[in-house]
This record gives structure tokens, sequence and C-alpha cells, in this order.
């Protein structure tokens, strides 16, 4: 008797274990591996650190989810594309900021393909495609035309940029020199075209750091349109996974200290995979990066495009 009681608590034991592992079974073939890319930002004086695959957290709508590799991307295996991009807006007087450019462009390494385009009427204007030749890169460069609002929204050409920017499994980063601010929807919050941008950046993998540099005509002395245009830039950054650089309402003096800081966090990039659960249905999930190495912050997207399974 004492055998058969036994039996019977046994089997529905035996019963929860097993639904529990095919519950954990069907999770593991639900998840789908989604790469991002990493930036390792240090405090102030520390050593920047080499990082595992162990060291990284992911969690995924406050849900911890497994990492299954973590990359550098300047290796030999590695490599990186990267646009620079000029609003066709900006005053004029960021010529004196070109050789700065060029010097950035060719200090790249040999692994970095680099494209030159120029924002115009809410499409990017090809000055140079994406090439490993950073001198002819450099030589691209030019004036920016000047014309209040030609841009129409930079927004809408990053958008332009990035639905033409075929996905090759390299990074893809962009550095945006533009006062931000937007011709067609004007100033204010819940900017349509930049929430599109973000979709798309996010969606894409793409990073996006911006420098702030005054807009011609009016706009580039009214603090009204300068405030939102970099809220928007600053937005942009932070959603992406990269940087915004501005000294206030004025041009900066020189580009060289942002192009220094975007290079050394070039550096210091990861290419992250996990396995995102998301809802079964093609959306957006929110992420949010840790690690319990002193000193560090790692820096991504906030949110990820996890495809329908």
């Amino acid at each position: 008797m004492l055998r058969t009681l036994s039996a019977l608590f046994v089997l529905p034991a035996a019963i929860l274990i097993a639904s529990s592992a095919s519950a954990r079974d069907r999770e593991a073939s639900a998840a789908a591996p989604v790469k991002i890319v990493v930036t390792v930002e240090v405090h102030k004086g520390a050593a920047v650190p080499q990082i595992t695959a162990e060291d990284v957290m992911v969690y995924e709508n406050n849900h911890r989810q497994r990492v299954t590799n973590l990359a550098p991307l300047r290796n030999d295996r590695g490599g990186l594309q990267l646009w620079l991009l000029i609003d066709d807006g900006t005053d004029t007087a960021l010529g004196s900021q070109l050789d700065d450019l060029r010097k950035f462009v060719k200090d790249q390494p040999s692994s970095t393909q680099i494209g030159v385009g120029y924002i115009r009427n809410g499409t990017v204007e090809t000055a140079q495609a994406l090439t490993s030749d950073h001198d002819q890169a450099a030589k691209s460069f030019r004036l920016p035309l000047g014309t209040p609002g030609i841009s129409a929204s930079p927004y809408l050409s990053l958008i332009d940029l990035i639905h033409r920017w075929p996905a090759t499994g390299l990074a893809r980063e962009v550095v945006l020199i533009s006062s931000g601010i937007d011709p067609i929807y004007g100033s204010g919050p819940a900017n349509p075209y930049l929430s599109r941008t973000i979709d798309a950046a996010q969606r894409a993998g793409v990073v996006v750091y911006s420098i702030y540099f005054g807009s011609a005509g009016h706009a580039g002395h009214s603090y009204w349109q300068i405030n939102w245009g970099q809220n928007y830039l600053s937005q942009l950054g932070d959603e992406t996974g990269g940087e915004f650089y501005w000294q206030g309402a004025s041009n900066p003096v020189s580009f060289a200290p942002y192009l220094s800081e975007i290079g050394e966090r070039m550096k210091n990039q990861y290419l992250l995979t996990f396995e995102a659960a998301g809802e079964g249905k093609a959306g957006f999930q929110s992420i949010k990066l840790k690690t319990e190495i002193p000193h560090v912050t790692l820096v991504g997207p906030s949110k990820v495009y996890v495809p329908a399974r």
C-alpha cells in the first residue's frame, strides 16, 4: 500500500518536471537572436577594460535574457561602415571645421568603410560612397550650400539613408552634423519624423552621433528653434546608442575634441548577440544593459526590433 501511494506522489511530480522542461524548451525555441552595437563607457580617469559575454546582462522588458556572443568590432574579423552627413542648410562657417573632419576620416582604421553625404530635400546626396580609401573620402568634403531650410527635415534624410543602406553584417554608424532643426515639423514635442527615424535606426541597428552646428538664416539665431533642434539630436543619440555634442547655442570653435571622443568610443565597441523573447509577433521591445564591472557603463539602443516567429 505504501509503495502504491509513493507511486501516486511521484507520478504528478514527474509530470510537473517534464511540463516545466517542455515550457523552457518552447521558450528557448521561440527566442530570436538579436544583434546590437554596445559601447563600453568608463568613468573619468578609469581604464577601459576588455569585457566578455559573461560580463554583460541584457534585460528585455525587465526580464534577463541570455547573451550568446560578444565580439569586438575592431579586430581582423570585424569592421564598421560609417557615414558622415552634413546638413546643407548649416551656415557656411562650417568650412572652418572641414580640416578636422578630413583628419578624422584619415585616422580611421583600414577596416572601416567611410561614406560622405549632404542632407538636402529629405534625401542624402552622396559625395562619396562607402569606401576603404580614406584619402579619397577625405577629399569629398565641401562647404554646405548654406540655404536656410534646404534639408526639409534632417530626420527624413536619415531615414532615406538607412532604407538605402544594405545590410552586410558589419556594424553601421552615422556622424550627423546639423542644427537638428526640422523645417517641416517645426518645434515642439512628439516630432513624428524624429520618431520614425529612431525606429528605422533601431530596427537596422544603426548608431547615430550628432554634432551641433547652427543653421543659416533666421533659424540659426532663434533660441526656441535651436533648443528644440538640440533636444531632437540628443534624443536621437540616446535612443540609438550614440551621443550628442554641442556647446550651448553657439557653434563649437573646433570639432576636434568631439571627433576624438567619437573615435575613442568606436575603439571600445562590441557586437552583442542575445536571445530576445519578444511577444511572438514582430515589434519593438525595450532593453537595458548592465554589468557588474566597477566604473563601467554599457551604452546601447533603448529598444530593439524583434521579428515575428
